[in-house]
Order: structure tokens, then sequence, then C-alpha cells
């Protein structure tokens, strides 16, 4: 089956923000929080794809040890995030029913495969939220004259 390389449109800052709060409402088994996330958002499923494709996947495809030349274990890596954001979007086309678990799903890859020993999951959320706001606060930057916004990830 032929992949294009299309460059995806990039998500707003509100839908990065919305993605991560919820991924982080869910990893913590705060069900209030996320059902109300989840009901503000019925293309959830699609925005925390959209999160892995942007993120995890090019976070999975950095280079091994030796400078800039990626090892064996990197490629393997790769090939695993972008066979996890197929699956998720295959998942995510069946509704809005299925954004728990395709956070779970997220929140376990990036404990598994993107936080460190001494880190939790919940500061690899952190992280990826921070480039991910950070991206879309690049590609949507805020017109002339308004205030700027300072967003904290804690």
């Amino acid at each position: 089956m032929p992949t294009t390389n299309m460059p995806l449109a990039p998500m707003t800052p509100a839908a990065a923000i919305n993605a991560f709060s919820y991924l982080r409402a869910v990893q913590a088994d705060d069900v209030e929080a996320s059902r109300e996330f989840a009901s503000g958002e019925p293309r959830m499923p699609e925005l925390l794809v959209d999160v892995v494709e942007r993120i995890v996947v090019p976070v999975t495809a950095l280079p091994g040890p030796e400078a800039g030349e990626p090892c064996a274990d990197t490629f393997a890596l790769e090939a695993l995030g972008r066979v996890f954001v197929t699956s998720l979007r295959t998942w995510a086309q069946a509704g809005p029913d299925t954004a728990e678990g395709i956070a779970r799903s997220v929140i376990d890859f990036a404990a598994q495969f993107l936080t460190e020993d001494h880190e939790d999951v919940a500061d690899t959320l952190r992280q990826l939220e921070a480039v991910g706001v950070g991206q879309a606060l690049d590609a949507h930057p805020a017109p002339a004259g308004s205030h700027p916004v300072r967003l904290t990830v804690v």
C-alpha cells in the first residue's frame, strides 16, 4: 500500500492544549475532567492521533548515540512508532467513543518507550505537551498588536 508524505496541517494551539489536557486527565484517572474534555471536543480521537504523528513519531525517529548515526534499535523504534500511528488512525475512525482507549494507548506508549528510568510518565507528557503547544504557537502566531499569551505547562 503506497504512503504519502504530505505535510500535516498545523494543529491550532487550542487543539494541542485540549488533546494534552485530555491525556493528562486520563493519565491521572480523573474521570470527571476527562469526560469534560472529551465531550467538549468530539474530534478528540483524531486530535490524539495528530499528537502522536507530530510528536511521538519524530521522537522515535531520533538518531542513535553516535552523533547522528542511527542504530538498529532506532530503526525498529521508528517503525514501531509508525505502526502505532496507523493503528490509532484506524481505531479513531470508529468515532468519539474511542478517545479513552486511544489516550490510554498513547500513555502506555509514552511510558514504555519515551519515559526515562528516573521520570514519571506525567513528566514525559508535560514535555511532549510543551513541544506540541510550542509547535502550534509557532504555526499560528498571535495577530500583530495582540497581547502575548504565556503558557506554563505544569
